[in-house]
C-alpha cells in the first residue's frame, strides 16, 4: 500500500513533464507556420515595391541644340609621306591617325517613334492599360560637330571602355505592345522608341609629320535599346 502511494506523485510529475515537452514543439511549429503564411501572402493588386518608382514626367530631351547626323570623316591631310632619309630634323609618326577617346558616360535618352499614347482611368479601381505602336521608325546616332574617325570607331571605343552594347541604328517596329496598371483617377502615358546612350569624348587627328589638330569635345547619342517609356500623372 505504501508503495502505491509513493508512485502516484511520480507518475503525475512524469505525465506533466511529458505533456509540456510535447506542447512546446507544437507551439513553435504553429508560430513558424504563421510566419510562413505572412511571408508568402501575395501583395495587393496594383501595388509596387518601394524601390519600383513610377515616372511622373516625360523623358528629358538632350540639352544640345547643334546635334547632327554623322557625316564622312575629315579628308586626308596634305602631308602624309615619310620625310627623306637625309633630313636630320624630319619627324615621322607613322600613318595619319584619327583619334577618339571617350571621357564621360552619360545617362540614356529616349527618342520617340510615332506618337505618345495616353489612357485615363476614371474609375475607382485599378485597370489594365495596353498600348501598341502604330508605326515603324529607325533611329541613328546624333553627334556634335568635329568627329575625326568614323562612327564605327567611336562606337567601338565607347563599348570597350564602358562594357555596353551599342548600334549605329536601331529600328522600332510597328505592332509592339506593352501593358501596365493604371491607378484610379490617373493617366498612364506611353512613349515608344529607342533609348540612346549619351557620351562625351575628345577627337583629334595626328598627322604623319607628328603635328595634330586641336582636340574637340564630342557629345554623342548612340542607340542602345528599343522600348517604351511610361509615366503617370
Amino acid at each position: 500500500m505504501g508503495l502505491d502511494i509513493k508512485r502516484g506523485p511520480l507518475l503525475v510529475a512524469f505525465a506533466l513533464a511529458a505533456a509540456t515537452a510535447v506542447a512546446a514543439p507544437a507551439t513553435a511549429f504553429a508560430a513558424q507556420g504563421a510566419a510562413a503564411a505572412v511571408t508568402e501572402e501575395p501583395a495587393p493588386v496594383g501595388t509596387a515595391p518601394a524601390d519600383d518608382a513610377v515616372n511622373t514626367a516625360p523623358p528629358p530631351e538632350p540639352e544640345e541644340t547643334d546635334l547632327q547626323a554623322p557625316g564622312d570623316p575629315e579628308p586626308e591631310p596634305a602631308v602624309t609621306g615619310k620625310p627623306p632619309t637625309d633630313t636630320t630634323n624630319g619627324e615621322y609618326c607613322g600613318p595619319t591617325q584619327r583619334i577618339y577617346n571617350p571621357t564621360s558616360k552619360g545617362t540614356t535618352y529616349h527618342v520617340l517613334v510615332g506618337a505618345v499614347n495616353s489612357n485615363y482611368n476614371g474609375t475607382s479601381r485599378t485597370v489594365r492599360s495596353t498600348f501598341t505602336s502604330e508605326v515603324t521608325g529607325e533611329v541613328g546616332v546624333s553627334i556634335t560637330a568635329g568627329l575625326s574617325p568614323s562612327i564605327e570607331v567611336m562606337i567601338a571605343k565607347i563599348e570597350g571602355k564602358y562594357e555596353v552594347n551599342l548600334s549605329a541604328k536601331l529600328t522600332a517596329k510597328l505592332g509592339n505592345s506593352v501593358s501596365v496598371d493604371t491607378p484610379p483617377k490617373k493617366t498612364t502615358n506611353a512613349k515608344y522608341g529607342v533609348y540612346r546612350l549619351k557620351n562625351t569624348g575628345t577627337s583629334y587627328t595626328v598627322y604623319s609629320n607628328c603635328t595634330s589638330t586641336p582636340k574637340k569635345t564630342i557629345i554623342s547619342y548612340t542607340p542602345m535599346k528599343v522600348g517604351w517609356y511610361l509615366w503617370e500623372n
